[in-house]
């Protein structure tokens, strides 16, 4: 649950540094926002989620 949490954290601190840089306007966030609440919703999300962990199973063994 650890990694959930952080990748949330990290993709929403990467929207909200896009927004502040208006590198991408509002509705193009809100497209982004509501793009991962569906995906969450789907079957897509348990793949994308062991996907997360091995990647960052992955960054820890070389750290």
């Amino acid at each position: 649950m650890t990694i959930t949490i952080t990748a949330l954290a990290l993709f929403g601190l990467l929207l909200a540094l896009l927004l502040r840089f208006r590198a991408v306007g509002v509705p193009a966030a809100v497209v982004a926002l509501l793009f991962g609440f569906y995906l969450s919703r789907t079957g897509a999300a348990e793949s994308i989620d062991q996907i997360m962990t091995a990647l960052a199973d992955a960054v820890n063994d070389v750290g």
